[in-house]
């Protein structure tokens, strides 16, 4: 994938408590993609969850990915764009799932969460350059609101 990002990945756990047919859903309508992975496993508990996972493709669909959060989120993560960005030129994300599950994203700070990285384009590989790389991408995306 050539542009902004060498790779999007987005993420969730399905508990056994939880509807898989719904997540599943709330990955497909977020990502924009029939194209999720899934992936039983054993949760800390010894009950049975499973990790629905896509790998988003090109720039068009990341740029779709972020445009779905609205503008209130892509500007704040415009102001927290240092934080979110590690030495490796990483972008982290988490988006709460509950809120997700009824329609609406929102940045979450606890553990129950949608969890979006992105492996940001920087020649040569540093955080400032990733971090204007990914500023730029977020303020073309705000702007469209």
């Amino acid at each position: 994938m050539a542009g902004v990002f060498h790779w999007v990945k987005v993420r969730l756990f399905c508990y056994a408590t939880e509807d898989e047919e719904m997540l599943h859903d709330v990955m497909t309508e977020l990502t924009g993609t029939d194209d999720i992975d899934a992936e039983i496993s054993d949760g800390h508990h010894g009950n049975q969850m499973i990790i629905f996972s896509a790998d988003l493709k090109n720039d068009a669909e990341c740029r779709s990915l972020f445009e779905r959060f609205g503008k209130d989120i892509v500007d704040r993560l415009i102001d927290d764009i240092t934080e979110r960005i590690d030495d490796d030129c990483t972008f982290y994300l988490r988006v709460d799932k509950q809120a997700a599950v009824s329609g609406r994203y929102e940045i979450a700070h606890h553990g129950d969460v949608i969890s979006v990285t992105c492996k940001i384009v920087s020649h040569p590989a540093r955080k400032d350059i990733a971090e204007r790389n990914m500023r730029t991408f977020l303020e073309n995306i705000s702007r469209l609101f």
